[in-house]
């Protein structure tokens, strides 16, 4: 019996190699972040090894993305950074969300909540263990890209609106 279910798991396992999910490799970068924002090398070179995985229109996949059902949670992974920030079409939202995103990203490095420790167990992903240099420069770099959106708009423009609940909810 129990050689019977290990075999319809083994069988079960090589069945779903064949499902892939679809995988983030367009690297359209049309409204990337970089067509409005100056972002200094260093800067770039920072957020391609601990941002731009989950945050952009390309993803550098590991060695184990070739494996179900780790390529899905991968996809699933993936997709959520994206629907949080996406750097590769950050330039195509309102200058209000753009401002916030940059408060939002500093914000998260300074609590260091990004990288995601996931993203960095077992010494996966050495590059995205940010020193607390790093860190700084991207904070740095955030609050200095608020500051320029700030000389440029009117302060309401940067203001993210809140949206009216409808009665009942």
């Amino acid at each position: 019996m129990v050689k019977k279910i290990l075999l319809a798991l083994l069988a079960l396992l090589v069945i779903i190699q064949f499902f892939r999910p679809e995988r983030n490799l367009s690297g359209d970068d049309t409204y990337g972040i970089e067509t409005k924002y100056n972002v200094p090398e260093d800067v770039k070179t920072i957020m391609k090894g601990a941002c731009n995985d989950c945050h952009s229109n390309y993803t550098r996949y590991p060695w184990y993305a070739n494996v179900q059902p780790v390529a899905w949670w991968l996809a699933n992974h993936v997709n959520d950074g994206k629907r949080h920030i996406n750097y590769s079409s950050f330039t195509n939202r309102p200058i209000a969300y753009q401002n916030h995103k940059l408060e939002e990203t500093a914000e998260m490095l300074e609590k260091e909540e990004m990288p995601l420790k996931s993203y960095t167990y077992l010494g996966l992903h050495p590059e995205a263990n940010l020193s607390d240099a790093q860190r700084q420069t991207l904070i740095d770099w955030a609050h200095d890209q608020m500051d320029l959106l700030k000389a440029q708009y009117p302060p309401d423009s940067l203001e993210m609106k809140r949206r009216n609940r409808p009665p009942g909810d």
